[in-house]
């Protein structure tokens, strides 16, 4: 007869590697940023790399010129490539059981119930921490760089390894609202409007907005009998998404993201992509045994980092005082 380990291991393992997308999906369903990015394939996957890499440009061809008959062309070669790199991050959780629990759980029904309460524990765990993560300013040990990293209130910072003090271009968009606690849902959209404005380049512009509760009530009270969903599919996933101009307004939260937060990004998700390991995307590991400790410890591991192409497309709209 197999043991309470062993049977343990193999629930698991089935559980898991069958449906190896169970963790993951978890995560992008919970998270209105990921679900969107997933919906348009901003999710990537590559197999390896010292760091993430991306050649973007940074510069218009400066050979463009107007001219007539012989005159002379200007044939000189342009600078317009340079590239961003960002570390892979990574993380684990574990779905760990005692040898005591084991034992006690040794029936099939028994069994069944306490690796499906471990799982869903693991789920839930990975997912709002991803969420917070997505949203940090990657200050914690080993975090990815997320929103407040990419998109900076004062529209600065070293991103991907380029200095948007010495280039100007890689600079985000910003507006902070003047005064203290003056917007109402009177004023906000003019706010929105100011910021979109520098956002949008030709038909480059946001296609998400993501917000705090509370600016996202004031655009709601503004709209009043207007209101209406626009995306079916991410207010059948439990996200109420308004429309402003073009682009979805969905509201979130979390830790780094809070009610009260007074923040708004204006994302171009074409510039954005959430970079993971083909080996690590919550992918389960061998289980393993500690040496001085009766349990199994089973562990799931990502790696990778939210990446940004483009900063100038994208904005924060903030009431910082």
């Amino acid at each position: 007869m197999a043991s309470a380990n062993a049977t343990f291991t193999e629930m698991v393992t089935t559980t898991l590697r069958n449906h190896a997308t169970d963790v993951v999906d978890n995560i992008t369903e919970n998270n209105a940023l990921l679900r969107y990015m997933k919906k348009h394939g901003n999710i990537e996957t590559r197999s390896g790399g010292y760091e993430i890499a991306q050649p973007i440009s940074y510069a218009e061809n400066s050979t463009y010129q107007r001219f007539s008959g012989l005159d002379t062309l200007n044939v000189n070669q342009s600078e317009v490539l340079s590239a961003v790199k960002f570390d892979w991050q990574q993380a684990a959780i574990h779905v760990v059981a005692s040898g005591r629990e084991l034992r006690m759980n040794n029936g099939k029904e028994q069994m069944i119930n306490l690796v499906k309460a471990r799982i869903n524990a693991a789920k839930a765990t990975a997912s709002n921490n991803m969420s917070i993560d997505l949203y940090s300013d990657g200050a914690l040990s080993n975090q990815i760089g997320g929103l407040a990293t990419l998109i900076q209130t004062n529209g600065q910072g070293t991103v991907g390894g380029i200095n948007s003090t010495t280039y100007t271009t890689w600079r985000n968009q910003f507006r902070e609202i003047s005064g203290t606690n003056t917007w109402t849902k009177a004023t906000i959209k003019g706010e929105m409007n100011a910021l979109w404005l520098n956002c949008v380049y030709g038909q480059e512009k946001p296609d998400l907005l993501l917000s705090s509760h509370d600016f996202y009530a004031a655009y709601e009270e503004s709209l009043q009998d207007n209101q209406r969903y626009t995306d079916a599919t991410m207010a059948a996933a439990g996200f109420e998404t308004l429309k402003y101009k073009t682009a979805n307004i969905v509201f979130d939260t979390n830790t780094n993201f809070g009610t009260t937060a007074e923040r708004m990004y204006f994302i171009n998700t074409k510039h954005l992509m959430l970079i993971q390991h083909s080996e690590a995307q919550w992918t389960q590991d061998d289980e393993k045994k500690p040496i001085n400790q009766d349990g199994v410890v089973i562990p799931m591991y990502w790696m990778g980092n939210l990446v940004c192409y483009n900063r100038r497309r994208q904005g924060i709209l903030i009431d910082a005082a």
